[in-house]
């Protein structure tokens, strides 16, 4: 009874609190289902609103064409450090003399080298010109021996036919006196038997004798000249090959002087030759003394510095960064994302050093962000394990910031397929991979290989 009495005392006293009577008022209308049910439709409401799946991946800022990149200006040829032309930070145009190296090999330290390389030049092409003279001269020496040679021939061709004319002429006369003495000596014989038969005078017989004896003469005689005449044949036939022979050393003589000389013409011509090729080598490596700028850029770093140093061939002596350059980020994405990302596809960045409020579902309602399209996706992974994807403008976005810098860092967001946030909710509870995402380029491409 006590504790009762005692409840309804605390009662009283605490009914004369206006929040207490607020809480615990069962007398009239609460309004906190009211506030349930609108929380409940509110929520509702938010968990169906879009959301665009997305994957974000930190990037860098480069650009597409590799001529707008940083280059390294390297010397081509081994040398000192003269003078310099320029200074970090200072803005040159494409031809600027950026610095002056001299010659350290003792094949080019000659001040001279060109105006004697040129001389060397002129006297082999002299030496040249006289050989080919030479190779004239043989060739109307030739020309001359050649026409002696077939004079000289048709000389004793004409020789060869008169003696073989000679020996047919006085083989005839050698056969009619052999024949003129076969009949002598038969007469003879006739003679001396009529003589021994007393028919015949001893006078008759002598004078038989004494034809006998002149035409035994006479076959000599014809013999003889028979035998003359075709001896000179015979040498007319030597003195023809010995002609014909003398006349063929003499042109094989003259052929190889000629040819030795066209030889030496082609080796003399092989050498000038070489001797331009030498010429514009040292012409060409003049122009190596002065490094000049290959674009319109500026000047970062000097890596060879001061007066006096040696650098080597291919060795990197000053950076330099183009002025002017199309802007592109490249990205790196993991493999398991590398399926979502396509050619075309919608990319939103946040540029370092540029304040965004950032809502990676909410793209269009982002501040400070920036659109880009895919360009251009490696087809083998990198170092680093994951895929290198190229980003570039967007020209139907706004415009990149014009003070953005090559090597500046960007956080990329590829935007994918359009969902509500319960479905997002639950593909992330559930550990689902986004919604597969084709560009609507793409979509019209593949529109046209089907037509």
């Amino acid at each position: 009874m006590w504790l009762n009495k005692d409840n309804n005392i605390l009662l009283k006293e605490k009914n004369e609190f206006t929040s207490f009577k607020k809480a615990f008022n069962s007398d009239s209308d609460t309004n906190i289902l009211r506030w349930m049910i609108v929380f409940s439709v509110t929520m509702l409401i938010f968990l169906l609103l879009p959301w665009t799946q997305n994957i974000q991946a930190p990037g860098l800022i480069t650009t597409r064409s590799p001529e707008q990149r940083p280059q390294e200006l390297n010397s081509i040829i081994a040398g000192r450090i003269e003078k310099w032309y320029v200074k970090e930070g200072d803005l040159v145009k494409k031809g600027d003399t950026i610095l002056k190296i001299t010659e350290v090999k003792e094949d080019y330290l000659d001040p001279k080298l060109l105006e004697r390389t040129e001389q060397q030049i002129e006297a082999k092409e002299g030496t040249v010109d006289f050989y080919r003279e030479k190779v004239g001269a043989i060739q109307n020496q030739l020309q001359a021996t050649y026409e002696a040679r077939e004079l000289n021939m048709e000389i004793l061709r004409n020789k060869i036919k008169q003696a073989t004319l000679n020996v047919q002429s006085d083989s005839m006369a050698f056969e009619a006196a052999k024949t003129e003495f076969k009949i002598a000596q038969d007469q003879y014989k006739r003679q001396d038997e009529l003589y021994k038969q007393g028919l015949k005078s001893l006078t008759e017989l002598e004078q038989r004798k004494q034809q006998l004896q002149n035409s035994d003469a006479k076959r000599t005689i014809a013999e003889n000249k028979f035998i003359n005449a075709k001896n000179e044949l015979l040498n007319s036939r030597i003195d023809f090959n010995q002609t014909d022979r003398e006349y063929s050393e003499k042109i094989a003589k003259a052929e190889s002087d000629k040819f030795a000389t066209l030889s030496e013409v082609t080796t003399g011509e092989g050498d000038v030759a070489k001797l331009k090729n030498q010429f514009s080598n040292y012409a060409i490596r003049n122009a190596f003394y002065y490094v000049l700028a290959p674009q319109d850029g500026q000047i970062t770093k000097t890596i060879s510095a001061g007066i006096g140093e040696v650098v080597k061939e291919g060795e990197m002596m000053v950076k330099i960064v183009p002025k002017q350059f199309q802007y592109a980020v490249e990205m790196y994405v993991q493999p398991m994302d590398l399926p979502l990302i396509s050619i075309g596809q919608k990319v939103r960045f946040q540029f370092d050093g540029w304040p965004a409020i950032v809502f990676s579902g909410w793209p269009n309602t982002s501040y400070g962000t920036y659109g880009g399209k895919v360009v251009a996706i490696d087809n083998s992974i990198s170092d680093n394990g994951k895929f290198r994807i190229l980003v570039a403008e967007d020209n139907q976005d706004k415009k990149w910031p014009l003070a953005l810098k090559a090597g500046g860092g960007a956080k990329g967001m590829a935007l994918l397929q359009d969902v509500t946030i319960i479905y997002e909710l639950w593909r992330n509870m559930n550990g689902f991979p986004p919604d597969f995402y084709t560009a609507k380029a793409s979509k019209k491409v593949e529109k046209k290989d089907e037509k």
